[in-house]
């Protein structure tokens, strides 16, 4: 590949840029055996060299470490200019279809760290090099989309994550930190909240409630009132929440109003950490997991209740181009029939047995009792929960909070989320 042949070159003729543009044709330096097809360099001092390369079909470009290809059609399509962007409004004008499929700039240049494409028709765009670094696909695939601490048991109580008291929560800094132990781990808490609906449903200042065939907010105690293993008093196995609905809940909340009896902790372990645990140990069940969808369903029929809900998904849902995982549907509870995995299906379940030994592995299982005025909130995308068998009576409400409007508080607060 030329990016190879040029980092060898590199140091020999780093004297020759000295902080100057140099154009270098390298048919004129007798290097054609190397190079096929012109090659341009550029000293940039903040970045080293920016060298690129004009293919047939693809724009080549090497800067900050970085080789990066570009389509043509892409090129024209995300410039920025006043005529294909609106700045107002951050939504594109220029009708994608309308693009030449075969187009090629006429012209490229540098001007510091600004390339800038010339069209045939005389349409000009502007590319600042580091935001080219920043949104082509080899620069997406040394990135973590939402950055998260992977942990067990021993490493959340090493970190001491503080929870947060209700009234600073109702306040924008209180808020903030919250937010961020939340996306990081997954888990957060808030104390001393009253014990009244009113005030419970204070907490969606950070989201929209998402509102359900459960209701807005809803109650629970073990007396059967809805089709669910949840509304029992037996042990829960550890699971997400909603596998049934297409796009799974967000952020589960659970508040515990009254608890008179024993038992009843909550479990929770983060299957992210598991994931990445089957990632290094068998990354072929990994790519199974995250490739075949399976059916998970809920069906009611308790008297006014009447319900029957599908969804379809794989257990690992990833981004494809770093296999970074951004949700977890695991609940054996609500899968269906699996009659969606061909010849297959019998790697899956081994796929799915390797998964499971990791998720119930006693290290990274966390126990937490939740007492009358002690919130906790789950990411249901990426932390499982169950619970343990209780007596007595226990009633909880609690609601599922939209992850959309969780992360763009996030971000309006100025978090990486």
């Amino acid at each position: 590949m030329w990016c190879h042949r040029l980092s060898y070159l590199q140091s020999r003729i780093q004297n020759l840029l000295r902080g100057t543009v140099i154009h270098w044709t390298l048919q004129q330096l007798n290097f054609k055996s190397l190079f096929p097809l012109t090659v341009h360099w550029h000293h940039i001092a903040s970045k080293s060299l920016c060298a690129w390369q004009q293919h047939e079909d693809h724009f080549e470009l090497q800067y900050a470490n970085t080789v990066m290809h570009f389509d043509y059609v892409w090129l024209q399509d995300h410039c920025r200019s006043s005529s294909c962007y609106n700045s107002k409004t951050y939504q594109c004008s220029l009708d994608t279809a309308s693009i030449n499929l075969c187009i090629k700039p006429k012209i490229i240049h540098l001007d510091k760290t600004t390339l800038i494409f010339t069209w045939p028709d005389g349409h000009v765009t502007k590319y600042d090099l580091d935001w080219l670094v920043k949104n082509s696909f080899e620069g997406q695939k040394q990135k973590v989309v939402q950055p998260r601490i992977l942990w067990n048991s021993e490493i959340y109580h090493q970190a001491q994550v503080p929870s947060a008291d209700f009234q600073r929560f109702l306040e924008t800094n209180g808020l903030k930190n919250f937010l961020q132990n939340f996306l990081l781990y997954g888990i957060a808490f808030v104390e001393n909240v009253p014990l009244t609906q009113e005030h419970t449903e204070k907490l969606e200042r950070i989201s929209l409630i998402r509102e359900n065939i459960y209701g807005r907010m809803w109650y629970y105690t073990s007396d059967f009132s809805r089709s669910d293993t949840a509304y029992t008093k037996p042990a829960l196995d550890q699971h997400t929440e909603t596998t049934y609905f297409q796009e799974p809940c967000g952020i589960q909340v659970f508040h515990c109003l009254k608890h008179e009896g024993t038992g009843s902790r909550k479990l929770l372990v983060d299957g992210f950490y598991a994931a990445e645990k089957v990632l290094q140990k068998a990354p072929e069940e990994f790519e199974l997991l995250s490739n075949v969808p399976l059916k998970h369903e809920y069906i009611e029929d308790v008297g006014e209740c009447q319900n029957h809900i599908i969804g379809v998904g794989p257990v690992l849902n990833i981004y494809p181009w770093n296999k970074e995982v951004y949700l977890i549907r695991y609940n054996n509870y609500d899968r269906a029939v699996i009659n969606t995995v061909p010849y297959v299906v019998h790697r899956w379940y081994t796929a799915h047995r390797t998964l499971t030994i990791e998720l119930r592995r006693p290290e990274k299982e966390f126990w937490v009792k939740l007492k009358p005025g002690r919130v906790l909130f789950i990411d249901n995308w990426c932390v499982l929960h169950g619970r343990e068998s209780f007596t007595g009576y226990c009633q909880l409400c609690g609601c599922y909070l939209t992850r959309d409007d969780i992360l763009n508080t996030a971000h309006l607060l100025g978090l990486q989320a």
